[in-house]
This record gives structure tokens, sequence and C-alpha cells, in this order.
């Protein structure tokens, strides 16, 4: 679910940032320098025989403060332009298939709210992607499956070195050294799998404890931590990344709350119901398995302290391999970054458009 931050200076910095570069990326698909343009060719990029996709005015929206709508009203009256890497262009001609994608204007709307239950990142970039007559029959179950299977056959052609990377920060994220991180964090969470066929003796485990006299939660912590699979490389981060809270998921998702004073809270998810959120691995497996970016579009609250006219971040995943297609966009209200979390993500409605001139768009990503 991600880390809670608690200081507001290391929130405005922090999310500024791209999503951390994993070492297997293609070179290739790094970011050029913002372009320079003048102008922008009307461009097809759309499918225009799929089904209409409804949207949300920025007014209707709910959750949001009067800063944060009136930059995101900004960005759908003026656009956002997007032009694919100059690499794309440079090799137009390389191989007589499809074009590839050029530079666009896209007005974003909201494309409504999704159920915060764990698998907002695969239920919002479904909707997102409706337009795209590839991803209309593609479900958010079947979008995790295929972020887990592009995971496993990237890091399975990784280099020792990068695997070395890779479960550094699967670590970071969800076992995380406890001795540390205390200048950022207020809570730090730990993550363990339980195969589902276990609960029984598990239970029966944490019983024993009970009475010889030890405390509920600890004695969840000592049996959990002892015989639950920690999240910490690449294999473990795959089967926890599967689990969608359904009865026929493999494991259950055990998490360990913990404070600089040691552990805050055990939730034990007796029910099975608990699914794994989706991270910036995930998000940019997804862009590698469909080959376009996706952008995260944080908007900042007055808790941020970032003016009106820096409220609004865009945080780009790009895909490990060629653009074939245009980007889609997710959204990330940023309302209570202190201590409150905010890990949930909703679709954003892109409408192309054409004949705008740069200096007319509200942002040039």
């Amino acid at each position: 679910m991600g880390k809670l931050l608690c200081d507001s200076s290391t929130v405005a910095e922090t999310f500024q940032t791209s999503s951390p570069a994993l070492p297997w990326r293609d070179p290739k698909s790094a970011p050029p320098p913002p372009p320079q343009l003048n102008a922008v060719e009307a461009v097809d990029l759309v499918d225009q025989a799929v089904t209409t996709v409804s949207f949300t005015a920025w007014d209707d929206v709910l959750g949001l403060e009067d800063q944060q709508r009136r930059h995101l009203q900004k960005l759908h009256a003026k656009g956002v332009l997007w032009k694919p890497p100059r690499e794309e262009e440079e090799d137009d001609d390389d191989d007589g298939g499809s074009s590839p994608p050029r530079s666009v204007v896209f007005r974003l709307s909201h494309g409504g709210e999704v159920s915060a239950d764990g698998n907002c990142l695969f239920t919002a970039s479904q909707r997102a992607m409706s337009s795209s007559a590839a991803a209309r029959e593609i479900d958010a179950r079947e979008l995790r499956r295929r972020t887990v299977k592009r995971f496993l056959e990237d890091f399975g052609s990784a280099s020792a070195e990068e695997t070395q990377v890779i479960n550094g920060a699967i670590r970071h994220m969800y076992a995380p050294d406890l001795r540390n991180g205390w200048g950022i964090h207020v809570v730090q969470e730990v993550k363990l799998l339980a195969k589902k066929e276990d609960r029984v003796a598990l239970d029966s485990a944490i019983d024993e404890l009970l009475h010889l006299g030890m405390q509920r939660e600890t004695a969840a912590e000592s049996i959990y931590k002892e015989r639950c699979l920690p999240v910490d490389n690449g294999p473990s981060w795959a089967k926890y990344m599967s689990i969608s809270g359904s009865p026929d998921d493999e494991y259950d998702i055990i998490t360990l709350q913990y404070t600089e004073e040691g552990l805050l809270s055990v939730d034990e998810n007796r029910q099975g119901h608990a699914a794994a959120f989706g991270d910036d691995i995930a998000i940019e497996c997804l862009a590698t398995e469909f080959k376009r970016e996706i952008y995260v579009v944080q908007a900042h609250g007055s808790d941020a302290m970032v003016d009106e006219e820096n409220c609004v971040f865009f945080l780009p995943h790009r895909p490990r391999s060629q653009i074939c297609d245009v980007p889609f966009f997710l959204f990330m209200k940023g309302t209570g970054w202190c201590g409150a979390g905010a890990d949930h993500y909703e679709p954003l409605v892109a409408h192309p458009c054409s004949f705008v001139s740069s200096e007319k768009v509200a942002m040039i990503l």
C-alpha cells in the first residue's frame, strides 16, 4: 500500500520524481529532453470505432480542495501535450509496419470512482484503457495476471546484478530494515504471505503461545514471521502481486505495522479479502505489457505545502520496450499525505484533440 509519509517538505520533493528506475529498463526508452515545439500536427491516434467512455466533470469530483480542482480544470481546458521519444520517430520506416504514435494533445477528465478494494490500479487502468480496442475485453483480474507474467519474464532474463538491485527495491517496500527510515515514515509495514491451506495450523500455533501467557499480537507476530513467506525478492513479489482478495488466491496477505517504538498492529486478514496494491514495479510492467506510457497524475492539497501552480504532478512510467501506442492516465488524490496514505488510483479519460500550438497547452509531458 506504500509508505505513510509525515514530513510535508519530503512529500513535495518525493512526488516530483518519477518512479524508481529499475536496472532492466531499456536505455532507448529513457525520456528525451522536453520538446520545444511550435505546433502540433493533427493526429488521429484513437480508434474511432470504440464504445463511448463516460467521464465526470472536475466540478463533480468529490474529495478535492479548491486549488486542486482549479488546476485540474485548467488542464482540461488547455490540454496536455504528449510527444513520444524521438527514437520512435527516427525508426518510423524501419520495418514497414504500422506507424508509431505521434504528438497529440489530451484533455483529461475524471473517469469515475473505483472500488477501494486493493485492485484499484488494475480496475482504474482497465477503465482508462477502455477506449482501446485491445483493452476493452480485458478485466482487472486479467490485467493483474498479465502484469505478474510480464514481471516474471523480464525478471527471469535479468542479469545477476540487475536481480540483486530489483530484490533490494522489493525488500525496501515490503520487508524494510526497521532500524532505519524513521526520519521519513511514521509507520512502516512488513508484508508476509500465508498459504490459505495453512491458516488452521497457524492459528493453532498462535493459540499455543497464548496459553503460555503471550499477548495475542506478539504471538501472532512471532508465528507469522517464523512460518510465512516474506515479500523480499522477485519470486515472492510475483506471488504477492497475484493476490486479488479472491477465494481462489493461493496466499493471504498478513501485514505487520510498526512504529519506531515497536509493533503497532497485526492485520491477520482472516477473511482473505485483502488484495495486493499495485506499486511502481507493477505499473512499469503494465506499461511494458501494453507498450505504452502510463502517467500517474497526483493532485496535492494544502497539506503538501505546495502552491497552486505546482500542486499537480505527472509521474511517467515508461515501458521497457518500444512505445507503440498513446499513453493512458491514472489519477491519485493527494489530500492528506501526512500519515494518511493515499495510494488509491482512479481512471482519467484522455480526450485527444488537434491543431493546438504548444504555447497554448497547460503542460508539455
